[in-house]
C-alpha cells in the first residue's frame, strides 16, 4: 500500500497542537493518503509519577522504566493520552481508532537493557497486517508505544523508536517526527537537510544529544528502508496537505550540499 504517512507526535507537543494540525491530517486522508499517528506523552508522565510519588529518572534519553513507573506510563500513554489523541483527531473530521502496541501483538519487542533500563523493550516485529487492515477501513490508526514480548509481558518503548519501526514495516512513504524544537539545532539555527554521516557526527560532538539522540538513531534505522529521507519539523507549524511545505529538519540518504 502506498502513500502511507508515519506521523510521530511528541508528548512535549501535544497541547500545542493547532487544530490547524488536525484538521490536515484528515485532508490527507482525502488526498490519498494513509496517516497513521504515533504518539508520546512524557510531560503527562511526568506529572502522574510526580503525583503519585513515583522516583523516575532517564538513561541515554530513555526513561528507566520499574514495574511501578511502567503502570503508569501505560495508564497516562494508553488511556489519557492515546483518547485525547482520537478525540482532537476526530474534531479534525478524521475517523480515527486508538490502540496499543500490545493489542493483538501490534509492537513485538525484546528488552533492551533489564538492569539498566527495567522494562524498556526495543521493537522486533510489527503487526502490520492489522494496521492495513484499519486503514482499510479509512480510519485513522493512534497507536500508543506500549510493547509485547512474546511472553505477554508488556515494555514501555521510546515513542520515537515505535514510529520509526512502524514506518518502516508499513513501507511508508513519509516519516514525520513532530516536536517541540524547530529541527537539529546548530549554533541556535535549525539545518535544513543533514546527511545520516552529518547526524552521527553530531551526536560524537554533542551538537544532538539527550531526547532527540533516540529520535535521530529511529529515522537512521527507518532510513534503511525504501524511506528516502525523514523529516523533523516543530509542531507549533506543522500542517500537512499539498502545497504546504513542511520546515523543520530533513535527514536524508544521499549525500547532502556541504552545510555552511
Amino acid at each position: 500500500m502506498s502513500g502511507i504517512v508515519v506521523i510521530k507526535c511528541g508528548g512535549s507537543t501535544l497541547e500545542q497542537l493547532s487544530d490547524d494540525f488536525f484538521q490536515s491530517i484528515s485532508k490527507l486522508k482525502q488526498e490519498g493518503k494513509h496517516p497513521v499517528l504515533v504518539h508520546g506523552g512524557g510531560p503527562d508522565i511526568n506529572q502522574m509519577l510526580e503525583q503519585l510519588s513515583i522516583e523516575s529518572e532517564f538513561v541515554d534519553g530513555l526513561r528507566k522504566t520499574t514495574s511501578v513507573v511502567l503502570d503508569t506510563v501505560e495508564m497516562v500513554l494508553c488511556g489519557r493520552v492515546n483518547k485525547q489523541l482520537v478525540k482532537r483527531t476526530q474534531e479534525g473530521e478524521g475517523l480515527a481508532i486508538g490502540l496499543a502496541g500490545c493489542d493483538a501483538n501490534l509492537l513485538m519487542v525484546k528488552p533492551v537493557n533489564v538492569e539498566k533500563l527495567g522494562y524498556v523493550g526495543e521493537p522486533i516485529e510489527v503487526n502490520a497486517d492489522l494496521i492495513h487492515t484499519l486503514i482499510d477501513q479509512q480510519l485513522i490508526p493512534v497507536i500508543a508505544p506500549i510493547g509485547v514480548d512474546e511472553n505477554g509481558t508488556h515494555f514501555n518503548v521510546n515513542a520515537d523508536t515505535a514510529a520509526g519501526a512502524i514506518a518502516e514495516a508499513l513501507g511508508a512513504n513519509e516519516l514525520i517526527f513532530v516536536t517541540d524544537v524547530d529541527g537539529i539545532l546548530k549554533d541556535g539555527a535549525a539545518l535544513a537537510t543533514v546527511t545520516e554521516e552529518e547526524v552521527h557526527q553530531f551526536i560524537q560532538n554533542g551538537v544532538i544529544y539527550g531526547g532527540m539522540i533516540p529520535k535521530v538513531r529511529a529515522a537512521l534505522h527507518s532510513l534503511k528502508g525504501s524511506l528516502p529521507f525523514v523529516r523533523i519539523v516543530n509542531g507549533k507549524h506543522a500542517v500537512f496537505s499539498a502545497g504546504n511545505g513542511l520546515s523543520g529538519t530533513k535527514i536524508v540518504k544521499q549525500t547532502a550540499p556541504t552545510l555552511s
